[in-house]
Order: structure tokens, then sequence, then C-alpha cells
């Protein structure tokens, strides 16, 4: 049981993450700058992984990585546009959707048969995705509920399915060469734009470059965390209904401490926040299952 420890501190350290990138975003960074920067520390990172031993495959099989990688960054550039568009406190917790999604693919991809336990869990984790994500009604947040929900839910399928190639590749390669060569990837793809320069990568705002920076390495951190957990314990469905609390923390950070980072969804009221821990309890209540069953 010692493993869900990595998926449970990544959950925690991506909501800080997140925190830092809205800010950067609510500061005038825009979409590419936020990915080329967080991908330099998602190579660095992952680098150090490299430690953990494997060996380089042929040739042909290095589509396995570059497959992979284009994954993690469609994930991650829809991820950071729900954080821009929309709130941290609906965008984080709808990316929980990736738990259902996993073990469908889990079951249709690698053939894993999954407990029921893990079913009933997913299926918390989905309802309390509900309550989480109900928006403001008249408040100013209504206009923010739409973004999170779509492009959360997107990057929630991209992200699920690249959780699952990762389990389903990694092993013949070793964890230790897989991932650091499908973040070189993830690297030589984010690379392709700069190029062009401030027309695409935008100016770099006042005082946005140590959120932007902080934000950035904390992502970094969790996903070192996670994808080192999938690649080598192989139980992606498990792994991610714990990492959902990061839905959890993500309620409890705004309405705490969100005004630290410029954030202002606690001005939605005192309705939206007890509708919103609701859905924080159901996935607790999916994460306990989980770790009971163990």
């Amino acid at each position: 049981m010692a493993y869900l420890l990595l998926p449970f501190a990544a959950s925690l350290i991506y909501v800080v993450g997140a925190l830092f990138l809205k800010d950067a975003s609510s500061r005038g960074v825009g979409l590419f700058r936020l990915t080329a920067f967080t991908n330099v520390f998602f190579g660095a990172v992952f680098a150090l992984l490299w430690v953990l031993g494997g060996h380089v495959r042929e040739p042909g099989a290095w589509v396995q990585p570059a497959v992979t990688a284009a994954l993690f960054l469609t994930g991650q550039v829809l991820a950071i546009i729900a954080l821009q568009r929309g709130d941290v406190s609906v965008a984080t917790p709808v990316m929980g959707l990736k738990v259902v999604l996993v073990a469908l693919f889990v079951t249709l991809i690698v053939g894993e048969r999954v407990p029921v336990a893990v079913w009933v869990a997913a299926a918390l984790s989905s309802a309390g995705i509900v309550f989480l994500s109900r928006g403001g009604g008249s408040t100013p947040g209504r206009g923010r509920t739409a973004p999170a929900l779509i492009f959360g839910g997107l990057a929630a399928a991209a992200f699920a399915l690249f959780d699952v190639l990762v389990q389903k590749w990694s092993p013949a390669w070793g964890a230790g060469r897989f991932l650091p060569i499908m973040m070189g990837f993830v690297a030589l793809y984010s690379a392709l734009p700069l190029p062009l320069g401030r027309k695409v990568l935008g100016e770099s705002a006042p005082g946005s470059w140590r959120p932007l920076l902080l934000g950035g390495l904390c992502l970094a951190v969790q996903g070192a965390l996670l994808i080192s957990s999938l690649a080598v314990y192989a139980r992606a469905t498990t792994i991610n209904v714990v990492y959902s609390a990061r839905g959890l923390w993500s309620v409890l950070a705004v309405w705490v401490v969100g005004h630290w980072f410029g954030n202002r969804e606690r001005e939605h009221g005192a309705a939206v926040f007890r509708t919103r821990l609701l859905g924080a309890g159901l996935l607790l209540a999916a994460i306990v299952l989980v770790v009971l069953r163990r």
C-alpha cells in the first residue's frame, strides 16, 4: 500500500502548481509560454529518473514514447486551457473523470480485469465530479464553468489514454529509460513554436515569472511522482482513484488560500462551496474504498 503515497503526494502538489499557473495566466501569460516553460521543468525532473535503469530498445520501438509524448502534450495543453478559461475548483475535479476512463482503457487495451471495488470507486468519483462541477448560477463564475468542463474533460481523456499506454509499454524499456525518453519527445514537440518568437509565445507579463516558474516546477514534480508510479507499479486504475483527491484539495485550497494567488473563486459564495465540498466527500469515499481493499 506504500505505493499509494506517490499519487497522494502528487495530488497535493498538483493543486499548488495549478494555483500558481492560474495566477500566471491571470497576469497575461499565454498558452504557449505556459506550456513551453512547464515542459522545461518536466524535462529536467524526468531526466533524473534515468537512475531507475532499463535499456534503450531498437529504433522501431521508439514510436511508443513518441506517441505517448504526443498524448501527454495534448492533455497538458487542454488542461492549461481549462485552467486559463475556467475555475480551478471546477477544472481540476473534472479532470478526475480520468479515473473512469482509465478503468475503461485498461480493460480494452491492456486486458486487465478491474475489481468491482475499483469500479464502485470510479462511480463515486464520477458522482463527486458532478457536484464539484456545479457552477455558481448567477455568480461571477458562471461563464467559467463550461470551458472548465469541456477542456477539463478532454484533458482527462488524453491523460487517461496516456496513463494506460505508459503502463502497457514502459515495462519493456524500464521506467528509467521509457520515461526520460518520452519526456524528451515532449520537450522536442514543445520547442517547435520557439522559432516563431513572441508572436506565438506572447510577452512576459510583469510579475508573472515567479508564479510561472513555481507552477512549472510543481507540475513537473507531481508528474514525476505520478507517472513513475504508473510505470513501476502498473496499477493505473487504483493509482488514479487516489490521485483524484486533487479535486478535494482544489476546492479547499481555493476557498482557504486561493486569494494568496490572486484567485477570486471564493466570491462564488457559500452555497457553491458546500456543493463542491459534497462532491469532494464522494471523492474521498472513493479513495478510502480503494485503500481499504488493498
